[in-house]
Parts: structure tokens; C-alpha cells; sequence
């Protein structure tokens, strides 16, 4: 299972735009001075960065969560009705001054900036009228439960200096006045009949609840004093001990026992019995706007339902071949049900044995890789366990390195227990949330030389389907020679075809949880995690869509090239074509790689 919680990138919804082919995007030779297509470049920049900076501090969550660390200490208020307001008049602006510079005087990157600014900007303003401020918490992401997960100072926020802890203290002390607000967009909600659904609030519960201490010291976000270091000055050492217990305990311990309470007693009391968010007033539209902002394409629900079915029905085929290299032979659809049920591929005892086998998967990489990708990152990738605190309800995932370099990227895996945690899918889930897929990715894109936005800002098509993608390699890295491995790709891959499945039926089609619940375990086998995959894509409508729309997109261009340009194709040079400028709508990147196949002839 994939969390890749890996981009808070602004939402960029794909209302249709008309992308003008970048092969005539800049202006023909001699036509434009070399002086006006700078001045013309640099003020796209300026725009751009201002946006940014204008995005980082509106969720500088989501700056900590791509790497970038400059506004550590801020928590933000996005939720509050004024200052969303606000945020909107500036993108608007930012979209006005925008229109005001002619896209003919750009140079190709210049346009390229232009191109991806506006359709951030045209979807950013495409999601004003919908109101997901007053969805603050859903058991999948929450200021609150981010915030302690950054406390032992080894996820996307560090915590090592005394500047870093006033940093991570700095964010504590706003976290009430969070709190506070999301408790009264909730209520708004009540009033207006949107509400989470009750399911998912259930499963939420359990988080906000170990959140309440009865002391400060007993408290997560106490973690980083029981963490000081010696080289801290004695005098550091006791302001940090006091400034820490203080703010814990005079405002932190009684904003979490109200949000406890509330949700406990007033929230989930209230909230709707429905799944999908075709449910909701407006719901139909909403949900579309969201499906435009996970895959950057203008597919709607019911295409996207028919290409799962499609998607589910190739991948049972191959199952059929497949069963018997496993020693099965009932049929195709059991396949999934019978693995699940075989001790042999739940051999593990410890975490550390878990560990071991992503350790060597990634020294068998190392050799690899460097046959198939010429530009990889710098940085480098480590392997960690993922916090208590969030165990069970998270899914092995990926996170950004620092944009300084100062930490690496990081596959955490999720071993709630070892006994139950299955090996068939431990190769392409690595090759999806680790290298080459995410890390490759993502890392990458902070040592390209982009502007912020772009550096720290994406798409889910991209950024999934390039993970969902990079599985793909594995067979042609002979990783999956082992039916078992392969039967793990094929079964990962299975997943996300369902997901186009459910998350469609549920938001579209009016399916219920337990519909889609008993769809994932009639196609998976799966059990437990029908369940939580069902919620995942109840709490995050479409975010899981974009990873098999992006996948089939750079297959299909990869394909394109390939026939195009026969003994001519380099399948590390296409891999540097499609990462060498970060993540692009899919559009783009479309347009993208037919220019490199028509200068290949």
C-alpha cells in the first residue's frame, strides 16, 4: 500500500486549457531581442516567485513537507474564511498581472514557466467555490496529528538546533488557535449539511484522543526535550525545558481535549451517513474539479470508471498465467485471495528483518539503475520506520529531502506487525515510493535549478504516475523473475485499477463504504485494507486517481518513441526527457517528448 505523502503542492486544478504547443511557444528567431525575451522571462519569475512565497505561507506545511524549511515556524491559518479570502484576491492578481505579459516574447523555458503558472493559477481559482476549509480533519492528514509526527525530529521538519526548536515551539504555540478555528469551520459545516462522513471521523478519533496528556511531559510534542543535546548551552537547555512545558500546558493540553471532546460528542453525532462527496450540495462538480486537479486531464468520472474496469480486466488476465508459477489453479480473480492466505509469504518476525530486505533491494539497485538513468539526484535516500503514532492508519510512503541538502529523502515503511507483513509486494513498492520512483523524482527536482514553485510544487499525474511508472522497470531489471515478486507488481497494480474503480463509484456513482469495501475484497483479496484503502479515498476524493492516468500516459509516450525512432530510442535518454524539467502537467510533458522524438530524427 502507497500513502506517497509526498506533495502538499498548491491544488492545481486542470480546467480545460488550451496549451499552445511549445514548439511555436517562443517567439520565431530575430523577431524578439535577446533583451526583450529576458526582461519578458524575468518578469514571469518575479510573478512566480511572489506566488509561491504567497502559497508557502499560506500552508507552510506544505512548504516543510516538499523540503523547503524557511517558514518552519509558522503554522498558517488557511482554514480561516478571511484569510482564504485573502489568498484568493492575491492569486487572482497573480493571474492578472500574468495575462499582462505576452507569451511570444518568452524563451522554450520561459514559456514553460508562463505555462505551468497559469494553469496552477486558473485552478487555484477553479476550487475557490467549494468549501473544504470546513473539512479540516479526516483520519488521513491533520494539522495536529502532522504536527506530532514532526516531534521526534526525523520526519519532514528537523529539529537539532536551538533555532529549530524554537521553530518546532513557535508552531505548537499556534497549534490552539488552529484548533479553535477548525472546530468552528466544523460547526459552520453542521449548519450547512457538510460534513465528513461518519466512517472515516470514527477512524480519526482513536488519533486525537492519544493526542490528549495528562501532563505536559507526557505529552508528543513534549518529544524534542527528552531529545536535548549536550552541545545545547545550559542556559538554552532550561529556557527551551520551560518555554516547551509552559506552552504545552497552559494552552496546547486544553485546545486538544476540546477538539477530542468535540469530535467525540458534537461532530461525528452530526456528521453524514454518506461516502461519496457526490453526495454533498455542489458535490458532483466539486468532485469533478478534483478529479481535473489529480490527473491534469478533463476525464470525467464515468471514462475514468470504464478505464479501471478495462485496467482490472488485463491485469486478471495476466493472473491467469501467472497462477500456476505459484502453484495455484483456481481461477484468475482468486489469485490474490489465495497468496494472502499462504504463510510463506508472511516470513517475518521483526521489524529489523522488514528492514533488511529494503536494504538489499536497494544495494541490487545501486547496480542497476545506472543502466537506465543517466540523470538520478544527489541526494541520497535513507530507510526508516514510520512513527508510532501514525502507524496504523499510515501506508509506507516517501518523503522530500531537505531543499539545502541538510536531510535526505526518506522511504519510511510501516510495520504495524511483522508477522502480518506481506513480501510479495516489497520490490515494486520500493521501486515506486523509493528509487527510481519517487526519490528519483522528487529529489531531483530540488538540484534541477527551478524556480520555487515549480522545485517545490507539482501534480499527483505526474508525480504518481512517474512512481507507478518506475514499478514498471522492475521486470526489465529481471527484479521481478521471481513469480512471487511479479505476482506483487501485477497485484500493486491491480490496486490502483481499482481505485479508479471505487473512488469513481463512491464520488460518482453513489456506492456506498461497504460497496466498495467488498468490491476491493472480491478484486484483492485484501481484507483489513479494503477498509482503510475505502476511507483513504473517502477522505482524499480523486487524490488516488492520478497515479494509473499518469502511469498509462508516460507508457504511452515511451511507446510513441520507441516506434518512432526504432534503434535510434535511448531509454536513458527518454527517462531524461521526462524528468530533466520536474513535474509538468501532463499535457506538457505530452508536448514535451514529441519535440525530443521529432530532434531524434
Amino acid at each position: 500500500m502507497t500513502s506517497c505523502r509526498t506533495l502538499y503542492a498548491p491544488v492545481a486544478v486542470a480546467v480545460a486549457l488550451a496549451f499552445a504547443p511549445m514548439a511555436q511557444a517562443a517567439a520565431p528567431a530575430g523577431k524578439v531581442s535577446a533583451e526583450v525575451a529576458a526582461s519578458a522571462n524575468q518578469a514571469v519569475l518575479a510573478i512566480a516567485d511572489q506566488y509561491y512565497d504567497a502559497v508557502a505561507r499560506f500552508e507552510p506545511i506544505g512548504a516543510t513537507e516538499n523540503g523547503d524549511n524557511r517558514f518552519d515556524d509558522q503554522l498558517g491559518l488557511s482554514i480561516a474564511p478571511a484569510r482564504r479570502a485573502a489568498q484568493f484576491k492575491l492569486y487572482r492578481q497573480f493571474a492578472q498581472r500574468l495575462s499582462k505579459i505576452s507569451p511570444h516574447q518568452l524563451d522554450v523555458k520561459g514559456r514553460l514557466n508562463y505555462d505551468i503558472l497559469q494553469y496552477e493559477l486558473r485552478g487555484l481559482l477553479a476550487m475557490e467555490r467549494f468549501p473544504e476549509h470546513l473539512l479540516p480533519i479526516n483520519q488521513m492528514d491533520s494539522v495536529p496529528v502532522t504536527l506530532a509526527n514532526y516531534a521526534g525530529g526525523e520526519a519532514s521538519q528537523p529539529i537539532a538546533t536551538v533555532k529549530e526548536y524554537d521553530a518546532y515551539l513557535s508552531r505548537v504555540a499556534q497549534l490552539p488557535a488552529w484548533i479553535d478555528q477548525a472546530i468552528a469551520n466544523m460547526r459552520v459545516g453542521i449548519r450547512k449539511g457538510i460534513t465528513q462522513p461518519r466512517a472515516i471521523m470514527v477512524s480519526a478519533l482513536p488519533q486525537f484522543q492519544k493526542l490528549v496528556s495528562a501532563t505536559p511531559e507526557a505529552s508528543i510534542y513534549y518529544t524534542p526535550i527528552t531529545k536535548l543535546p549536550a552541545s545545547f548551552a545550559d542556559a538554552d537547555k532550561q529556557r527551551l525545558t520551560a518555554a516547551y512545558r509552559k506552552t504545552i500546558h497552559d494552552q496546547l493540553m486544553p485546545a486538544l481535549a476540546r477538539v477530542a471532546t468535540f469530535l467525540d460528542k458534537e461532530y461525528i453525532p452530526a456528521c453524514r451517513t454518506s461516502t461519496g462527496l457526490g453526495a454533498l450540495s455542489d458535490g458532483a462538480a466539486w468532485y469533478q474539479a478534483r478529479i481535473a486537479n489529480a490527473t491534469t486531464t478533463t476525464l470525467t468520472a464515468q471514462e475514468i470508471h470504464a478505464i479501471g474496469l478495462k485496467e482490472v480486466a488485463r491485469i486478471q488476465g495476466q493472473f491467469e498465467v501467472l497462477g500456476p508459477k505459484l502453484g495455484y489453479t483456481g481461477p484468475a480473480a482468486g489469485l490474490p485471495v489465495w497468496v494472502a492466505a499462504q504463510p510463506k509469504f508472511y516470513p517475518f518476525k521483526t521489524e529489523e528483518e522488514v528492514q533488511a530486505v529494503y536494504h538489499k533491494l536497494n544495494d541490487v539497485l545501486d547496480t542497476k539503475l545506472p543502466l537506465m538513468f543517466t540523470l538520478q539526484p544527489k541526494a541520497r535516500l535513507d530507510l526508516r520506520l514510520e512513527p508510532e503514532l501514525s502507524r496504523a492508519t499510515a501506508s509506507d510512503h516517501y518523503t522530500a529531502p531537505a531543499g539545502d541538502g541538510s536531510r535526505p529523502g526518506v522511504f519510511w515503511s510501516v510495520v504495524n506487525d511483522p508477522a502480518k507483513y506481506g513480501s510479495t509486494g516489497m520490490t515494486t513498492l520500493f521501486l515506486h515510493e523509493g528509487k527510481p520512483g519517487h526519490h528519483f523524482h522528487i529529489a531531483l527536482m530540488q538540484e534541477l535549478n527551478l524556480p520555487n514553485f515549480r522545485k517545490y510544487g507539482g501534480n499527483n499525474a505526474y508525480t504518481e504516475g512517474w512512481a507507478l511508472y518506475a514499478e514498471t522497470l522492475g521486470k526489465e531489471m529481471g527484479l521481478f523473475d521471481d513469480p512471487a515478486q511479479y505476482f506483487g507488481h501485477l497485484n500493486d497494480e491491480l490496486l490502483r485499477a481499482v481505485r479508479l474503480v471505487v473512488d469513481t463509484g463512491m464520488h460518482a456513482k453513489g456506492w456506498s463504504r461497504e460497496q466498495s469495501i467488498q468490491y476491493m475484497k472480491d478484486t484483492l483479496g485484501y481484507d483489513v485494507v479494503a477498509k482503510s484503502e475505502t476511507e483513504r479515498y473517502m477522505a482524499w476524493p480523486a487524490q488516488a486517481l492520478g497515479y494509473k492516468v499518469g502511469s498509462l500516459k508516460i507508457q504511452e509516450l515511451r511507446k510513441r518513441a520507441e516506434q518512432a525512432l526504432g534503434d535510434k530510442f535511448s531509454l536513458p535518454a527518454f527517462h531524461a526527457v521526462v524528468l530533466g524539467d520536474g513535474t509538468l502537467p501532463l499535457a506538457l510533458l505530452e508536448e514535451k517528448v514529441d519535440r525530443w522524438i521529432a530532434t531524434q530524427h
